[in-house]
């Protein structure tokens, strides 16, 4: 690795050193992000992606396939199981149900629009599968 750019911010710099430093104890930097955010980093990540996703198939005339790699999935059946998971809904689905309700929402400022479409995840995706395969709600407790 190289050593820093001259030109960064002093003080960026110091936050991303002492993020570098806690992601080198990777316990403890997912310890104190979920203290911090109330979600672990790879559920916030993937709740983020999945917006990304969400609004490049409502959009955009990308192919599928293309918004899966796109938001960073490696295969399109990981991309496609996920989102139905978290959503309800395959990505083919999402992209015919935002077409055919034709919303008028130019007048609704985008920040709005992000939380109201925001995935809810509050339990992880693979303990959303297990109560879905026993029977359970997946909502939370």
């Amino acid at each position: 690795m190289s050593g820093a750019p001259t030109s960064q911010n002093p003080q960026l710099l110091r936050c991303l050193l002492r993020a570098r430093d806690r992601m080198d104890s990777e316990a403890y930097f997912a310890r104190s992000f979920r203290q911090a955010f109330g979600v672990p980093p790879h559920r916030y990540l993937l709740t983020r992606r999945i917006e990304r996703a969400t609004a490049l198939l409502r959009d955009t005339d990308l192919s599928i396939t293309d918004i899966a790699f796109h938001t960073g999935w490696a295969s399109l059946g990981s991309f496609g199981r996920t989102l139905r998971d978290v959503t309800g809904e395959s990505p083919g689905a999402i992209r015919a149900g935002d077409k055919a309700a034709g919303r008028e929402l130019g007048r609704v400022p985008a920040c709005f629009l992000s939380a109201a479409q925001r995935p809810d995840l509050t339990i992880s995706v693979s303990e959303k599968r297990r109560r879905l395969v026993r029977g359970i709600n997946g909502s939370k407790e």
